[in-house]
């Protein structure tokens, strides 16, 4: 099958009623929203978006400025923001699910229906985390096995993580790139979703998300570590659809 662009892993559904652009974590792959199309309801389009030297873009050199990434993505998928979408982001792809949206304002295109954040204090907080990229391999990996989000078989398969190195790396210095610009508020719904175990995001952070909209902002919060998306994936899912099926079909009534 021949996919219209390689920033998309499958193809876009015409006969859907909204699309659902997703962002992936450092070191993570769109292949790991996936699941989610089978789990969400028929008329949600799950769009992974896969940036160059993740999963089957592998060859690719990968794009360290988040800038780059945003405009690229958006080049990519402008074609397919001809229906209603959405954006959700978790952790490095909340920061750049919320630029592609401010993007998109920038130039006049559509704007998504809502925003989700998920695992991510405010653009604008100060970020303590250290410069991961810059660390030794086993220093890093030690870090990886703190965050919880990779494969312990993956963390001690010292091949594979030759393997991937190159492609963490290149993820944790592009959120060491991000650089937050003070602009207006967006006037977009926004969802914000937090795990009460994750020692990396403080709840001041993830409340400061509020200003980055007039809109409706809703907090959620879940049990678990940085990566309560997979630990309470049911719960998510449902959060996800009814943040954006329901305002949708209330409006449609």
């Amino acid at each position: 099958m021949t996919y219209p662009t390689p920033w998309l892993i499958r193809p876009p559904r015409s006969d859907a009623q909204w699309r659902l652009f997703c962002f992936s974590y450092a070191g993570g792959s769109a292949a790991d929203f996936l699941p989610w199309q089978a789990k969400l309801a028929p008329r949600i389009d799950v769009c992974p978006l896969q940036l160059p030297g993740r999963g089957g873009r592998l060859r690719e050199t990968p794009m360290l400025s988040p800038a780059e990434v945003v405009d690229a993505a958006l080049d990519a998928v402008r074609p397919y923001c001809d229906m209603p979408f959405a954006c959700f982001g978790h952790s490095l792809g909340a920061l750049l699910a919320f630029e592609f949206t401010r993007r998109c304002r920038t130039l006049g295109l559509p704007m998504p229906v809502r925003l989700m954040v998920s695992g991510c204090g405010s653009p604008s907080s100060e970020r303590d985390t250290e410069p991961l990229h810059l660390m030794d391999d086993d220093a890093l990996v030690a870090a990886l096995r703190r965050y919880n989000g990779t494969p312990v078989d993956v963390l001690n398969n010292r091949e594979l993580m030759e393997l991937v190195m190159p492609v963490i790396r290149a993820d944790f210095e592009l959120v060491s790139n991000y650089v937050y610009r003070p602009l207006p508020a967006l006037d977009v719904p926004l969802t914000v979703l937090a795990g009460r175990g994750d020692t990396h995001v403080r709840p001041g952070q993830v409340e400061g998300w509020r200003a980055e909209t007039t809109a409706a902002c809703d907090v959620n919060w879940f049990d678990g570590d940085h990566f309560f998306i997979r630990q309470n994936a049911d719960d998510v899912l449902r959060l996800v659809e009814s943040a954006l099926v329901e305002p949708r079909d209330a409006v449609l009534a």
